[in-house]
């Protein structure tokens, strides 16, 4: 990703993404700002974007990476973007997806896109927030019960608000693609 292609990513971001009002977030807490990052994700440019700078810090991590995936919703349009970005860099990681609660028929499985990822596949969590890390730690342990080594996670926007720590204390890491700070200074 370049450093243009990054700045106009920033810039989707704040202008679709970033709201100053009050808001209850994922983790119960009340604020009064909001990343939506769908918003960015689900954009054409924005999701092409999403897709490069992903793939350029999840190719930070000690090779090899097997896949990228998170719950859903937030992180279904970045692992696809992400695994396209990687496909394009000649690199085949795949995309796969943690429901919230196991498929109601059928197999009965949690994640989608298993038979990508044999036991002991390396991956790397994806989501488009983090405030407490509180997700993104359900991801991680959802992945590791169905056998995936988690190498660690990689978010569009963290909020600064105790993710770094709280993911860090639990033994895994956290690299954010922006921060808070960043976007919004």
């Amino acid at each position: 990703m370049t450093a243009e292609e990054r700045k106009e990513l920033m810039d989707i971001i704040r202008e679709l993404s970033y709201e100053e009002r009050e808001v209850t977030l994922a983790s119960g807490r009340k604020s009064n700002f909001y990343f939506d990052g769908k918003q960015t994700t689900l954009h054409a440019k924005g999701g092409l974007l999403v897709g490069k700078a992903f793939w350029d810090v999840v190719k930070s991590f000690d090779g090899p990476i097997d896949g990228v995936g998170g719950l859903t919703l937030g992180a279904d349009p970045i692992a696809t973007a992400t695994s396209i970005a990687a496909a394009l860099d000649g690199e085949s990681v795949h995309a796969f997806i943690i429901r919230k609660e196991p498929k109601g028929h059928g197999t009965g499985q949690w994640l989608e896109g298993r038979k990508n990822l044999k036991p002991g596949s390396r991956v790397v969590i994806v989501e488009d927030v983090t405030t407490t890390g509180g997700s993104s730690m359900k991801a991680v342990e959802r992945a590791q019960e169905e056998g995936l080594e988690v190498l660690g996670i990689v978010t569009l926007v963290d909020r600064q608000e105790g993710a770094q720590e709280n993911i860090t204390e639990a033994g895994q890491v956290l690299k954010p693609v922006f921060t808070k700070e960043e976007v919004v200074g």
